[in-house]
């Protein structure tokens, strides 16, 4: 090697002495050299909407945290998880990164709050888990210390999460169901693991924990009702195709709805760029999932707030989503077939009507349109009146809208930045 060397000029000599060291050195598992394994973890990063969280708003670092984690509690702020060695995970072994992800516990020994969803990344492979630890040691270190845990007393103390964690914490692997086909266990997989959807859309108890008999049957949070995910014909997706489901999450249009809020920003975010088989999975699983039963009754035509808000709606609101609700497919929502227009709640009814939204834009369906408020041309008892006339017609029935139902969701809004 030395002979060959000096034949050489100088700088192609230095090539082959560190080609020939680099050759001698093995690939360590989840390093530079494993493009195989950081490209799973890139894509599981993205299944499991990790920028959505850790990206921080003001800087747009990706992964670089801070970014203000809404609970029921008060608001904890995602840590940096860049390579980072004083403000982000860059000293963390993969053993402490696997622990943290799938256990709920930090290097230190103290335990996670549940905003970051170990509950269900322990659905999660350790394989699943190092490599997306490969992937984040690839982007770019951020110094960006971040101060996580904002909670006022008493829940700003760590050590009540083991208390937490052994009433409601159940760590495990995924285990495919082999009586369900290979797609099914695929979408119960994301679903239940990287997705956690259960996070958003499943009812919680006065702890904040998962209510194991209302799974998917839909939450409030940041302002937004997350809607009923089921096969439920009334509330949830039992009237939507296989297709229509993998649209909304590949696109965020389909032929009925359009995501807006929180729902935008996972399409945006996540959805978008998984491959259509996963999303086909998704939707095989989400339709196999029980829905509720719903004893509401539908309140009649002739009802003094039907009529006013008909009306209203006819001024108002017809002009884009027609007169029958049927709106435009893949632009404008169709409410007389969604389901979530007569959710449990009427919080996002509420809050599109008062502060308006827009939905989300793709490369797909690149036209994100957007809804005006009508908060300041209409009172509440308008508000009320139009919010309970869509929620029970077109076959639909949902509980009434109040004026008071209004005044508290203008108040709450008042309240927020987003």
């Amino acid at each position: 090697m030395r002979e060959q060397a000096r034949k050489l000029p100088v700088s192609c000599a230095a090539w082959v002495t560190l080609a020939a060291l680099c050759a001698s050195v093995p690939a360590r598992a989840g390093g530079p050299q494993d493009f195989a394994r950081i490209e799973r973890g890139r894509y599981l990063t993205i299944a499991a909407d990790c920028a959505a969280c850790h990206t921080d708003p003001v800087s747009n670092s990706a992964f670089a945290g801070g970014r203000s984690i809404e609970t029921p509690f008060g608001m904890v702020a995602a840590p940096n998880i860049t390579p980072d060695r004083q403000t982000g995970i860059g000293t963390w072994s993969d053993s402490d990164f696997d622990r943290a992800l799938r256990q709920g516990v930090r290097p230190d020994g103290k335990r996670l709050y549940p905003a970051m969803p170990y509950l269900y990344f322990t659905r999660m492979s350790r394989e699943d888990v190092l490599s997306i630890r490969a992937y984040l040691n690839t982007v770019a270190s951020v110094h960006h210390a971040v101060r996580a845990n904002l909670l006022p007393f008493p829940f700003n103390i760590r050590g009540l999460m083991r208390v937490w964690d052994a009433w409601y914490f159940t760590p495990g692997e995924y285990k495919p169901d082999h009586a369900k086909s290979p797609s099914w266990n695929r979408g119960a997989y994301l679903v239940e693991g990287p997705g956690h959807c259960a996070a958003c859309h499943s009812p919680k108890n006065f702890l904040g924990a998962d209510r194991a008999d209302q799974r998917f049957h839909g939450y409030s949070l940041q302002g937004w009702f997350a809607p009923n995910i089921t096969a439920d014909r009334q509330r949830g997706l039992g009237n939507w195709s296989d297709t229509d489901i993998l649209e909304y999450l590949k696109k965020g249009h389909n032929r009925l709805a359009a995501a807006s809020g929180p729902m935008a920003e996972e399409v945006e975010n996540s959805s978008s760029k998984m491959t259509d088989a996963d999303l086909a999975a998704i939707a095989t699983y989400l339709k196999d999932q029980p829905g509720e039963t719903a004893d509401t009754q539908r309140i009649a035509e002739t009802d003094r707030y039907m009529k006013v808000g008909a009306a209203i709606y006819s001024d108002r609101c017809a002009a884009c989503h027609k007169l029958d609700g049927t709106g435009v497919a893949y632009l404008i929502p169709n409410l007389a077939e969604s389901s979530s227009v007569n959710s449990r709640q009427p919080l996002t009814a509420l809050r599109v009507i008062l502060r308006g939204t827009r939905t989300v834009a793709t490369r797909s369906e690149p036209t994100g349109p957007a809804m005006p408020s009508f908060g300041w041309q209409l009172n509440d008892a308008e508000v009320a009146a139009v919010a309970t006339y869509i929620r029970n017609s077109w076959g639909h029935a949902a509980s009434r809208v109040t004026a008071e139902d209004v005044s508290k969701a203008r108040k709450s809004l008042a309240a927020r930045r987003d």
